[in-house]
């Protein structure tokens, strides 16, 4: 009898704990997500529609690679959403998101007045730098397509519903922006802790439509297999995504710099700290290593008979199309060793302003900018970028147009586009 007591009382927790594997080994969570992403042409902003609330409207958003949150004006919905969650202003989700650029105190005010208030989150405009007076984070669902069956998954994700000021300086039509950055508030952060998938964003933009990729990736292509990794940089207390540049060489030939150029910016272990961006449209230079840069280029240039012709703003450097093609001067990023390098052939360094004129694609960012070096996106356009958050690791392909394919070949249900025979 007493045998047969303990087993009826373990019973419950038997069924529990099977009712639980069972459960874990029926849950075919996707293993990747896509996101198509567009390029708008007056703004030279990257755009996504990402469909959230009860019913599911779809918005469109830039994309902010250095973004902390999702932030997006609620306001704009013809219906509110039957769906959203007020979060509470002492709930583990507003410390989470309060801890990245939030001006306010986590625990200001007593308990009993503070603690049913709805947590108050200002989300920054990172295109023209003005952060939200107000703003308030709910929870609603988000619908995102597999990578794998084409299918939609709805998911419960926290974003900030920002004020209609806040738009200024987006593209026509775009409603808000999506952080992607390292926060535990940005949608891949998110997406990763609510499904079993690998912790990699795989970014692949283009003049017209690109991708990006959430979760893991699988290496059938060859250009997967072939990407070059080199270490994300911590860029204390950004949660941006930054390289370590040891050097810029052109045609091979080494930029001659002052080592204080390369060496002042904290964190850059002995090279310029380098931003990763998706908002600025041209890589931009400090102005001491700019002028080095455009100086190297334009004596490469020339002795690859290239005419120079009048400057174009807001670029410097410019030459006559008809002497432009595939023919034009290697730029190398130098990384962690001679070994590993970023190069930059002709599509992703000249920009074709009319069909006379073509013109260098970087920019003077200043005497004293908040980052040395910024790639910026013109640069990322038919290149893969794979952000590997677990291993700190990023890793990127040559230009895929030398491979006969590009971004907007990608096809949904696909990892990555193939390489054309």
């Amino acid at each position: 009898m007493a045998s047969s007591s303990s087993m009826a009382s373990l019973l419950p927790i038997i069924i529990i704990s099977f009712l639980f594997l069972f459960s874990l080994s029926n849950a075919h969570s996707p293993v990747s997500f896509t996101i198509p992403v567009t390029k708008d042409a007056a703004t030279h902003q990257y755009l996504t529609t990402l469909s959230y609330g009860t019913p599911l409207v779809p918005t469109k958003l830039v994309l902010d690679l250095g973004g902390s949150f999702l932030w997006l004006h609620c306001a704009s919905r013809n219906t509110p959403s039957s769906s959203s969650l007020t979060t509470p202003h002492r709930s583990l989700q507003c410390f989470a998101a309060k801890t990245h650029k939030s001006p306010n105190s986590f625990l200001s005010g007593p308990v009993d007045q503070h603690h049913y208030q709805p947590c108050q989150v200002f989300p920054e405009n990172s295109i023209t730098g003005t952060i939200a007076t107000e703003g308030e984070l709910v929870e609603d669902l988000i619908a995102l397509q597999s990578a794998e069956s084409k299918t939609i998954h709805e998911h419960q994700s926290r974003f900030t519903c920002s004020p209609n000021s806040l738009l200024h300086g987006l593209a026509k039509g775009a409603r808000g922006m999506v952080g992607l950055a390292r926060s535990r508030s940005s949608l891949p952060s998110q997406v990763f802790d609510n499904f079993s998938t690998q912790r990699k964003l795989t970014l692949c933009l283009s003049s017209s439509k690109g991708v990006l990729l959430l979760g893991n990736v699988a290496y059938e292509s060859e250009i997967l297999k072939s990407l070059t990794f080199t270490p994300l940089v911590t860029g204390f207390p950004s949660l941006d995504y930054f390289i370590n540049v040891s050097s810029v060489k052109i045609n091979g030939k080494r930029l001659s710099l002052d080592a204080s150029e390369f060496n002042e910016q904290e964190g850059g272990g002995g090279g310029a700290l380098t931003l990763i961006s998706s908002i600025v449209p041209y890589t931009t230079m400090q102005s001491s290593i700019y002028n080095s840069f455009k100086e190297a280029f334009l004596d490469a240039a020339l002795s690859m008979n290239m005419t120079r012709v009048a400057s174009v703003a807001p670029f410097e450097l410019c030459f006559g199309s008809s002497q432009v093609g595939s023919s034009v001067p290697v730029i190398e990023l130098v990384l962690q060793s001679e070994m590993v390098k970023w190069s930059v052939h002709g599509r992703n360094s000249m920009v074709r302003v009319s069909d006379e004129v073509s013109c260098l694609g970087f920019l003077d960012g200043g005497v004293n900018p908040r980052n040395s070096i910024v790639i910026g996106g013109y640069q990322l356009e038919d290149v893969i970028v794979q952000f590997d958050l677990a291993t700190s690791m990023v890793g990127f392909s040559s230009s895929l147009l030398t491979k006969n394919t590009k971004c907007s070949d990608f096809k949904f249900g696909s990892s990555i586009p193939a390489e054309s025979i």
